[in-house]
Order: structure tokens, then sequence, then C-alpha cells
């Protein structure tokens, strides 16, 4: 059975939404003020009943000024760009009045497990930072609360921010071109070998519109993509490989540390021998030597979105999942040439 939101009973009553939201959600006025008469306020109670309007604790809370917890959840905070988009979201959500209480989600099941409400009983609404998240994992089931996700390839039903991976990695790749490199290798990408990953379709697609031929032997894979670890890993492999290039793309910043890591220690120069890339545009790409040329998504402009969503749900509109994205900017610094 559908649920009953403000907007069915606002249709029903003749009323504004938010007419209907400050009858059944806001408390009596006792000081004499009229903000909507005892005619319109029995109408929308009437209706109310007669569809079975039930309010939920979440939008109780907001119409009182009371503080509800929302769920910020990240697969670790490792990976500096989850703490940053964590910080970024627990700041626009006290903006609003939210609390936030932030969680790990460290694998699929916990994914699952969150955005079907049964470890967020305890919380008004969910905001999820997946890496597993998609329609086949939640097996067709509807989210158990108001969930927004942000990132990662948008999940069926759910309202997401999307990350602007393809473009990113188009506009990186571009530029890396356009400074004269020719041999560009992609570093610790855990779709590879498939090359399903957004972000390598980018670097293809520059590639293509260039003329230029993808060496397959410059696409490296890594086990896993957000630890410095994996990027000096896969950096070493393509190096005892033998395979020439004279740069490196690499899935984020933390990669990217690592490979630059693997690569001064190999006695290469950055940017002279080899240029360097990275995606997110965390704080310690302007602190790496040389700084890291890296792309930025727009995590306060995805964050600020993706709570706004959020509100709107808490609030009872409906209707389809709704996606929406951040303008990125390539941050170019000396890793890349001056």
């Amino acid at each position: 059975m559908t649920q009953v939101t403000l907007a069915d009973v606002a249709a029903a009553a003749g009323v504004s939404t938010a007419t209907v939201s400050h009858v059944l959600r806001a408390p009596e006025r006792t000081d004499g003020t009229i903000r909507v008469s005892a005619r319109t306020r029995e109408t929308v109670h009437r209706v109310a009943r007669e569809l079975g309007y039930v309010p939920s604790a979440a939008g109780r809370g907001l119409a009182l000024g009371t503080a509800e917890r929302i769920a910020i959840m990240v697969p670790n905070l490792v990976q500096p760009y989850f703490a940053r988009m964590a910080e970024a979201l627990i700041l626009a959500l006290e903006e609003r009045g939210l609390s936030t209480t932030l969680r790990l989600a460290l694998d699929a099941a916990a994914e699952r497990d969150a955005v079907l409400g049964r470890t967020t009983q305890d919380v008004a609404g969910v905001i999820i930072c997946p890496h597993f998240l998609s329609g086949e994992l939640l097996a067709g089931a509807a989210p158990a609360l108001p969930t927004v996700q942000v990132g990662g390839a948008p999940t069926p039903g759910i309202d997401a921010v999307v990350m602007a991976e393809q473009e990113g990695f188009l506009t990186a790749t571009r530029h890396l071109i356009d400074r004269g490199r020719r041999r560009i290798a992609y570093v610790a990408d855990p779709w590879l070998p498939s090359h399903e990953g957004l972000r390598y379709l980018g670097y293809l697609e520059a590639h293509t519109e260039r003329g230029l031929e993808v060496d397959d032997a410059l696409a490296i894979q890594g086990t896993d993509w957000d630890r410095r670890e994996t990027g000096l890993e896969a950096m070493v492999g393509l190096l005892r490989s033998g395979a020439p290039f004279d740069a490196v793309m690499c899935i984020n910043d933390a990669a990217a540390v690592g490979a630059m890591r693997a690569a001064s220690l190999a006695g290469l120069r950055i940017p002279q021998d080899v240029a360097f890339t990275g995606f997110d545009n965390t704080e310690e790409a302007a602190f790496t030597t040389p700084p890291l040329t890296s792309v930025d998504p727009g995590v306060p402009e995805m964050a600020q979105r993706a709570v706004a969503m959020l509100l709107a749900r808490l609030e009872g509109e409906s209707g389809p999942a709704r996606r929406e994205s951040a303008p990125l900017e390539l941050i170019i610094r000396a890793s890349t040439g001056d």
C-alpha cells in the first residue's frame, strides 16, 4: 500500500502542502495569532483521517524544531574523500537543525541493512556514500526511510547526487594530452579489466577524440582503491612491467599519493619524467611533492544538494527518484607541469 503524503492530503483538502504541514505538525498557537482558520484546520484533519495519513516522527521533529538524527553512512574514514564528505554533510545538516550519527558500512551487507532500516531504526533518514549499493543488492526492496545516495552509480528508486566521474576523467585526460603526454597510465581501478568504471570511460573517451590509442598494458587494477598502499603497489607493478609511460592518472588522490611515492623512490622526476593527476581534490593534494593536479568534484555543493533532497522527502514530497550533480573543476598544480 502506498504511503499517504502531505501532498496527497493537500490535494484532497484543496490547500497548499505548507498549510497541511502547519496544521498537522505545528502546535496550536496560544498567543492569539491565527495563521490557519478553524474551518481550514478542521478540513485538513478530516481529510487526513479519511486518507489514513500518519505523520512521521521525522516530520514532527522538523516542524516542532526538535533535533532529529540523520545517519551518515560511509565505507571508511581512511579515504580522505569520505572524511571530507562526512564533514560537509554534518555541517549542512546542522545548518538545518538536524543532528547526525556517523556510521561505517564496511561491506555490501552493511549498506543493504542501513538502507532497508535493519540497522537504522533510531534515525529519521539516511545519507549513504556507497561502495556496493545497487538495485540487485536491495533485491527490489524500497528504502525503509527517506534515503539519499551521494556518489556511486545511481540505485533505482533512491534519490542520488551523482559525481561527474566520467566528465572529470575526460577533463583531466585532455589536460595531460594537451601538455604533450601520449603514454598515459591509468592506475588502481578495481573495475579493470572489465573497463566498466566511469572514470576509465572518461580516460578512454579523451584518447578516442584525440585519435590516440590506449595501451591496455598501462591500465592497472588495484585491490583497494581507498588506500595509498594500493597506489604504491600498482605503480611498482607498472614500473616492473617495463611498459613506457609519461603520465599517470590515478583513480583518486589516495592512490596518487602512493603512486607518486613509488615513482620518486624509483628516481623519476615529477613532472619532468612523468606527470600525475588525482581525483577528489582532498586536502593532501596541495601538500604532496610536487602538489598534485586533481579533479574537484564539488563536495560542499554535493552535500548541500543531498541534504536538500532528504529534507524534501522528510517533509512528505513524493515522486520518482531524482538525480542531481555538482559542477566539477580541474585544479591544476605542479604535478602536471607549470
